[in-house]
């Protein structure tokens, strides 16, 4: 089940994705009453076609969401890191986050700008020290992530909050998958249509099970927090003007354009 939460011009609204049968292409969303990350799924008999609706981030997190740094033997490398001996965590506020088409704006703060394809994980429950083989059990959903990174912040202070931080720092979309093996998924991030990250979960450090079981050990975990579980190899700047997809298998693609303002 694909949950979008979108925008016709009114309040915002959530819906479940549908596809077309023959060519199985998204092409219209059945709208539903409520959040579903509180209330049952129940449809209001409304529809509107794919194309009418404004994507909006398929979640504001309530409470937090939890990055992972490092989580790919490769990407760790290229910036010359040691691996982690266990999941290294940092903090990202709900103000980072935008959602599909919406501009990344990269700030005066920085001249070096970094895209970063991640899979984002959606916690559906309330929940604490939650073992890694119940933690599907707590997982709402799945969505794609760009962890934007002003890297010449993220070297210069000891705390990561304001080099991931930054307002629009979160892109979120295009909606969220609830039914997905996250095992093997293929992840690539594009600039201006040319690949420049091409992995696969499946080069974890720590997988999703993991990742939740550690955070939950720390943290209690509420209803829309995101986990996002780490990026590839092959990150790099990103220029005002520039447009950057991410694309994951079993979800779709979240592109955002970058502008300075």
């Amino acid at each position: 089940m694909r949950v979008a939460r979108y925008t016709t011009g009114q309040e915002p609204s959530y819906g479940i994705v549908q596809s077309d049968p023959d060519t199985m292409q998204s092409s219209w969303i059945a709208q539903i009453h409520g959040d579903p990350l509180y209330t049952p799924v129940a449809g209001t008999g409304n529809r509107v076609e794919l194309e009418e609706v404004r994507l909006l981030a398929p979640v504001i997190p309530r409470s937090k969401i939890i990055g992972i740094g490092r989580n790919y033997a490769e990407h760790a490398r290229e910036l010359g890191h040691e691996l982690p001996s266990e999941p290294l965590m940092f903090l990202v506020p709900n103000t980072a986050v935008i959602g599909p088409d919406d501009p990344v704006v990269i700030p005066p703060q920085t001249s070096e700008c970094h895209y970063e394809g991640e899979l984002a994980v959606v916690i559906g429950r309330m929940c604490k020290d939650v073992p890694a083989q119940q933690a599907a059990s707590v997982i709402f959903g799945y969505t794609c992530a760009n962890d934007v990174t002003a890297r010449d912040l993220q070297r210069s202070d000891a705390q990561w909050a304001r080099a991931k931080g930054f307002d629009t720092f979160c892109p979120l979309g295009p909606w969220i998958e609830t039914d997905l093996d996250t095992t093997d998924l293929g992840i690539r991030t594009r600039v201006d249509g040319r690949t420049v990250q091409d992995g696969s979960t499946s080069a974890m450090i720590f997988d999703v099970a993991d990742l939740v079981a550690y955070a939950s050990s720390v943290f209690t975990l509420l209803p829309g927090d995101v986990i996002l579980t780490g990026t590839p190899a092959g990150v790099g700047p990103v220029e005002a003007g520039q447009r950057v997809e991410v694309e994951i298998d079993g979800i779709g693609t979240l592109a955002n354009p970058f502008v300075r303002r």
